[in-house]
């Protein structure tokens, strides 16, 4: 038996041996190949609103012209670095795909991360490189550097533990607080003069994990970072316990290639801004907006792997029964047995918790975390059959916020998206039971179930509702108010069956009234026969 054992063993470590060997080489043809061939797949979710006109001799000199050397920062969802394959993607480097391709133009993009912000800043000034992705616009790096004109935009945002009741509602309050940043980022001269030099700390590092981490231990209060950049990031490296406190909107950050100074990288910034003046990257930034599905698909392999670990324990046992049954020990063997279907029941639980997390999320509006309409629609059906069991008064609300596409045009869909989550959290708030509904219905529209409630009492949550968006103070310079408002249209039905379909609409035709009455206020209704 001893020997049967030491058969096993040696097999089982020149499986490892093996397995480990195929893993190092297919690493290692993968890492070569993407350094032979740097594809720019990217480069087929550009599009452009009308063509751009390159001379014969422009395209002859831009395809004379040594290559470019690139820097890149992984700053998701404009450039990613991918660990795997050693290469980067995003919508920075799709659009530089499609304009060089055009051109004719070739560049280099290293591999790696082993410098800084600073570092890589430093490579641009000196001419060590050429261009930087991607990078907002200061008028110190213009002293040193080229900008092209924009392509991507977005804010910086204040980041804090969730746990930690912080009060932050504009730029002056972060004095008050530890803070931490990247170094050389182009908020950082409007951080000095308003946090004290004791209380701010920069963070001169190849990633921003240590960042983030001094602000889950508590070394920090706060981060100040883009946006855009650590949603993706929560994503990808489940920072979910920290969360974004504060917006910083009176400072908002256009992005740009930025070129080191030379009179052929002004001549190239010429030609780039010509497409830039015309590029659509809608399906490039849909694409690269990925971190919350690459946290699905992390999620599903790893229940894969312990659905494998699984059947791995049941075939362990079940070689160790049989031998342990040769040797006469079933009884040692049955409590083994018995404390692996422990396990295998842990596991299980596991799963049933982890489906249940993946039908939470099939109910939940991606963008504002509320419910979504399916949801909704459901809750409506249940609710409205209690309804006519019990005769208890059930009261729907329907809110729609005034002037929203002006949002839309005048800031970008970005912003639009920012006011969404900012009214969903305080329509969120403004309930007060747990029976209480909020989805998003569509777009700009919500809706609101309260069941058992008297059309005073919902009258009550309708006002609460609109008091707190009115306290968001979101502008909104194109209404008459200057601030974003919400009409409301509420309907309670206490007897009688009007049928869902027309309940809904009652409460629909109180929504038109207010908006009909010049928006910006709520109207309601009682069905009582």
């Amino acid at each position: 038996m001893t020997t049967f054992f030491t058969v096993l063993e040696t097999l089982h470590r020149r499986t490892l041996a093996l397995r480990l060997g195929l893993v190092t080489l297919f690493t290692i043809c993968s890492i070569l190949l993407t350094e032979l061939v740097f594809a720019c797949d990217g480069a087929k979710n550009i599009r452009l609103s009308k063509p751009v006109t390159i001379s014969a001799q422009e395209r002859a000199d831009f395809q004379a012209m040594p290559p470019l050397k690139v820097l890149a920062l992984h700053a998701p969802p404009m450039a990613r670095y991918d660990e795997t394959t050693q290469t980067y993607s995003g919508v920075g480097i799709d659009i530089l795909c499609f304009i060089t391709q055009d051109l004719g133009l070739r560049f280099e993009l290293p591999p790696g991360r082993d410098l800084t912000v600073a570092g890589k800043l430093q490579q641009i000034k000196s001419g060590q490189a050429d261009i930087f992705i991607p990078l907002s616009y200061s008028e110190e790096r213009a002293e040193h550097g080229l900008f092209t004109a924009s392509y991507y935009k977005s804010y910086y945002a204040v980041i804090a533990h969730h746990e930690r009741q912080l009060s932050v509602n504009r730029t002056a309050d972060l004095a008050n607080y530890q803070v931490g940043f990247i170094q050389g980022v182009a908020f950082q001269p409007l951080l000095e003069p308003v946090v004290p030099a004791a209380q701010l700390h920069a963070y001169n590092q190849t990633t921003s994990d240590g960042l983030f981490q001094d602000v889950l231990n508590g070394t920090i209060d706060l981060a100040v970072f883009n946006q855009h950049i650590f949603t993706e990031q929560r994503y990808q490296r489940e920072y979910f316990d920290l969360d974004i406190v504060h917006t910083l909107y009176e400072h908002p950050r256009a992005y740009s290639y930025y070129f080191s100074k030379s009179p052929q990288n002004q001549r190239i910034i010429e030609v780039f801004n010509r497409y830039l003046a015309v590029i659509d990257v809608s399906a490039s930034k849909l694409t690269n907006a990925q971190g919350e599905r690459h946290f699905l698909e992390r999620y599903m392999a790893q229940r894969e792997q312990r659905i494998f670990l699984q059947t791995a324990i049941v075939g362990a046992i079940l070689l160790t029964l049989i031998a342990y049954l040769g040797l006469f020990r079933y009884r040692r063997m049955s409590k083994l047995l018995a404390r692996h279907n422990t396990d295998i029941q842990q596991h299980q639980q596991a799963l049933q918790a982890a489906n249940e997390k993946l039908q939470t999320l099939s109910q939940t509006d991606s963008l504002t975390g509320l419910s979504n309409r399916r949801h909704f629609d459901n809750m409506l059906s249940h609710e409205y059959a209690r309804y006519l069991r019990t005769g208890s008064p059930l009261s729907l609300l329907i809110i729609d916020i005034d002037h929203f596409k002006q949002v839309n045009d005048r800031y970008g869909h970005a912003v639009g998206d920012d006011y969404l989550q900012a009214i969903a959290r305080a329509l969120k708030s403004s309930l007060t039971r747990s029976t209480d509904l909020i989805a998003r219905y569509g777009g700009e529209e919500f809706t609101c179930l309260l069941s058992n409630m008297t059309s005073e009492g919902a009258y009550n949550v309708a006002q609460r509702i609109h008091l707190a968006v009115k306290n968001l103070a979101l502008p909104n310079p194109l209404t008459n108010s200057q601030q974003l408002t919400i009409s409301i249209g509420m309907a309670t039905v206490i007897v009688g069956n009007p049928n869902i379909a027309s309940f809904f609409e009652v409460a629909d035709t109180q929504l038109y009234k207010a908006k009909l009455l010049g928006r910006n206020q709520i109207c309601a209704t009682v069905i009582d026969s």
